[in-house]
């Protein structure tokens, strides 16, 4: 069985902008998850929150860092699931409690002295839309509000939380040509 290609087309520009990233930064709430907060209260009457990452995701984070590409999670909240969370990943770069995107972009591409023709960026809301803007490869998730999509260059088929992670990870793998050798490897074990 086979299905459309969620990317875009191979002759499309948007394939030269994603052969070139080196850096993918992600919102959290909205991107790697479906944006829910979801707030519990025990017996004894403490609220603690829970968060759904999904695994798919998970995966195709770890396949873009064994390929080279760094990443980094910059969420405007803070938290201790995503800290975990991040941590389990191995994510090297990690930015809780900041609105100001963009001024994370900034220093991350000096400290890793990248071009932002290299740094893509993947974000939902308001917080998100300069750093969308000014990344190389500005992305957004079909979830997003519309003022926040016509930002980005191009916008998942995969909603935030269910695999619009796994779709970006995967496009950037084929457009810098190692999905093949990727594929191999789980497939024959070498």
């Amino acid at each position: 069985m086979t299905s459309a290609s969620p990317y875009p087309s191979a002759e499309s520009p948007l394939w030269a902008r994603a052969r070139a990233i080196r850096l993918l930064a992600l919102d959290v709430d909205g991107v790697l998850t479906n944006a829910g907060l979801d707030f519990h209260l025990d017996a004894q009457g403490q609220v603690y929150e829970t968060k759904s990452f999904n695994a798919l995701d998970g995966q195709g984070l770890k396949l873009i860092q064994a390929s080279g590409i760094q990443v980094a999670w910059i969420s405007g909240r803070s938290s201790a699931l995503v800290e975990h969370r991040a941590k389990a990943l191995g994510i090297a770069h990690l930015y809780l409690g900041r609105e100001d995107k963009l001024e994370v972009l900034k220093h991350l591409a000096q400290q890793l002295a990248l071009d932002w023709s290299a740094i893509a960026y993947c974000g939902d809301d308001l917080p998100d839309i300069s750093a969308i803007r000014k990344a190389g490869l500005g992305l957004s998730v079909p979830n997003a509000p519309s003022y926040v999509c016509q930002q980005a260059d191009y916008i998942t088929q995969a909603t935030g939380g269910q695999g619009a992670v796994r779709e970006i990870c995967d496009w950037l793998l084929q457009a810098q040509g190692t999905w093949q050798a990727v594929l191999h490897h789980h497939t024959y074990g070498v």
